[in-house]
């Protein structure tokens, strides 16, 4: 549910993503005579902060909202105080196995979003502006440094560890029936992108 269920939404902005950052840089690019740059510019921008950001961003909006939303119906409905009673740990049983989901899936979905952002890029730098495929693609492997990789690799993981534990607390916290369900589902979204 978390990697393959959020896999259209993230490719999709993924893949517009880089699309505009090229459309956006490459007359300033051009202007300077730096064209052939272009793919270097996006990579550096998607695979740093954008990819893993937005893969977060959309991520905590459909995951998030869904874990909060599911842990605050069986809080309302009273099925949590029916694991305990039963000796079973909800934490162990439910939170979990929801944040490991989140934290292996969150950096294979950004490396997913930065590959069609890139893919995005070199469509809009060939299709807007007759830019050699070729050339963009010598300009994003010269201008990814392995610390641009880590970097980009690591931070997913955290931003999962985040969207996790802020959806699995507000769904454990939910109180005020139905209503309150409703509003711990926003919160959850609201804190988790704050925190991204």
């Amino acid at each position: 549910s978390v990697g393959v269920g959020s896999l259209p939404i993230v490719l999709l902005t993924g893949f517009f993503t880089g699309g505009v950052l090229v459309l956006q840089a490459f007359p300033t690019l051009q202007y300077y005579s730096l064209q052939n740059e272009a793919g270097n510019s996006v990579a550096t921008s998607l695979i740093r902060e954008l990819g893993p950001v937005l893969t977060a961003l959309m991520v905590s909006g459909r995951i998030g909202a869904s874990i909060s939303a599911e842990i605050g119906s069986m809080v309302v409905s009273q099925q949590i105080d029916a694991m305990r009673a039963l000796g079973t740990d909800p934490i162990r049983k439910l939170v979990l196995p929801r944040l490991i989901a989140l934290i292996f899936m969150l950096p294979l979905l950004t490396v997913a979003a930065d590959i069609l952002g890139l893919i995005g890029g070199g469509v809009i730098a060939s299709s807007i502006y007759n830019q050699d495929p070729s050339v963009f693609a010598t300009s994003v492997r010269v201008g990814i440094s392995t610390s641009d990789l880590v970097s980009g690799i690591i931070k997913p993981v955290f931003f999962g560890l985040i969207i996790g534990a802020v959806a699995c607390h507000k769904g454990l916290t939910t109180s005020g029936g139905t209503v309150g369900v409703g509003r711990s589902t926003t919160n959850a979204v609201v804190i988790a992108c704050v925190w991204v």
